[in-house]
């Protein structure tokens, strides 16, 4: 019998009035169910309240989101936070594990904004925390005042390396536009992490895992975004969403 594969989707932490919440915005849920053709499973902030490798285990893919907060600068052993830096440390110690053990055990992965900057922290990849004042980088924040079709607009190109996942499924385009909403981004590129793209100012903007046995891509933009108007971005979640595919039926068999 045929089954939707079961995509794990990480969930922040929120505090709605006085009552702390874990959240996951429906463009994510929406990408999981209708743009990879999965079946979402929400995965509580838990933290080591978790055993990873029985959650990776139970899983067909991996889809970490992006989120306004930002990585702790300790779990890359950065500088601390300009004040007022929102954060979400119980997320931090739930993704970073989770896609270590994902990756171990294969499970195809797609990081989109914080999940592309998690991935990085996590195979041991270092940060910068305010791109805008690193001489030599523009700014890549969107403008919070403008309508939110605006913010998730085309806003720069980046370059694909030839011969990558990305070109392949930008049908061998050598460059795309993409939106921006980030304020953090690679400083180091960790170890085992392959470049797929590049804006003008030479950051890094899409990576994938070498050697990794099914689909594992991460990307700085937002292909979530009204992702059906985009054919790179429906190309990007058909991909994932095959790769779970694949996975679930190899679990059934």
């Amino acid at each position: 019998m045929n089954r939707k594969p079961l995509i794990g989707v990480p969930a922040c932490t929120r505090m709605m009035g006085e009552h702390p919440f874990h959240v996951v915005g429906d463009k994510y849920v929406r990408a999981v169910s209708d743009g990879a053709g999965g079946m979402p499973l929400l995965i509580p902030a838990l933290g080591t309240a978790l055993d990873m490798d029985d959650m990776a285990g139970q899983l067909d893919g991996l889809l970490v989101t992006g989120s306004p907060s930002n990585v702790e600068p300790h779990r890359y052993g950065g500088s601390p936070s300009e004040p007022g830096t929102l954060h979400d440390p119980e997320r931090d110690d739930t993704t970073l594990p989770l896609i270590r053990a994902a990756l171990e055990m294969g499970v195809p992965l797609l990081g989109i904004c914080r999940g592309f900057q998690e991935l990085n922290v996590a195979l041991g990849g270092t940060l910068h925390q305010r791109v805008h004042e690193v001489p030599g980088y523009a700014n890549h924040r969107e403008d919070k005042e403008a309508p939110l079709a605006v913010q998730y607009g085309p806003s720069h190109s980046v370059r694909l390396t030839p011969g990558g996942v990305l070109e392949g499924l930008a049908g061998g385009a050598a460059a795309v536009t993409v939106n921006s909403l980030h304020g953090q981004g690679i400083d180091r590129l960790a170890d085992g992490l392959i470049v797929e793209a590049m804006a003008e100012d030479g950051l890094v903007e899409a990576v994938r895992v070498a050697g990794a046995p099914a689909f594992a891509l991460a990307v700085q933009w937002h292909p979530e975004w009204r992702f059906w108007e985009n054919p790179l971005s429906a190309a990007i979640l058909r991909a994932f969403g095959s790769a779970a595919a694949d996975r679930a039926r190899r679990r059934l068999s």
